[in-house]
């Protein structure tokens, strides 16, 4: 059994992870404009911005987006690889350390998945599992949440709000920003 907090960060990042994967479907835009409000102050402010931004949505103008945004012909407007937020030494890169650490918690990439492991969508899922699936300790959390996920993801949430192609996705990264501050805080607070 999981804590329900802790089962509600987890699905906090398994939405972001989803939404940053893929343009939300019908079905998806239907169950966020049915779920609860979140409290707290820029974080409810944010989701609540963000479900006011989906009573108005059409999946295929969200699809639009995520693909000008994130897929692109050629170059992506905003890169989803948090590797590329982050900076690289001369002995260590970001994604093999990331590759690393994965394997030493027993974690691989699925086959046929063409995204790296440092893809914003895999992080923050790897972060849902490592928190309801391997339920790891709040120090592991913590370690995996300051190494490999708030540096990239918070940088990328900056791009994503500062592009003048992002609508939807501003929100979107407007809301995963007040998430990780959330976490940041807690985090700071377990250390």
């Amino acid at each position: 059994m999981i804590a329900p907090e802790e089962a509600a960060r987890a699905n906090l990042y398994g939405l972001v992870a989803r939404l940053f994967y893929a343009a939300p479907d019908a079905q998806l835009i239907s169950e966020l404009l049915r779920a609860p409000a979140i409290e707290g102050d820029a974080l409810g402010a944010a989701w609540q911005e963000m479900i006011e931004g989906c009573r108005s949505a059409f999946p295929a103008v969200l699809e639009a987006e995520h693909t000008e945004l994130f897929i692109g012909t050629g170059k992506a407007e905003v890169t989803p690889y948090l590797s590329h937020y982050v900076g690289r030494s001369a002995s260590e890169n970001p994604l093999v350390a990331l590759r690393q650490q994965l394997g030493a918690w027993g974690i691989a990439r699925r086959e046929g998945v063409p995204e790296y492991e440092d893809h914003v969508s895999g992080i923050c899922e790897t972060m849902r599992f490592v928190i309801a699936v391997q339920q790891r300790t709040p120090e592991d959390q913590r370690m995996f949440f300051e190494r490999f996920v708030y540096p990239g993801t918070a940088a990328f949430c900056g791009a994503v709000s500062a592009s003048n192609k992002a609508r939807f996705y501003a929100q979107v990264a407007r809301f995963a920003r007040a998430f990780l501050e959330v976490e940041k805080t807690a985090f700071a607070m377990v250390g």
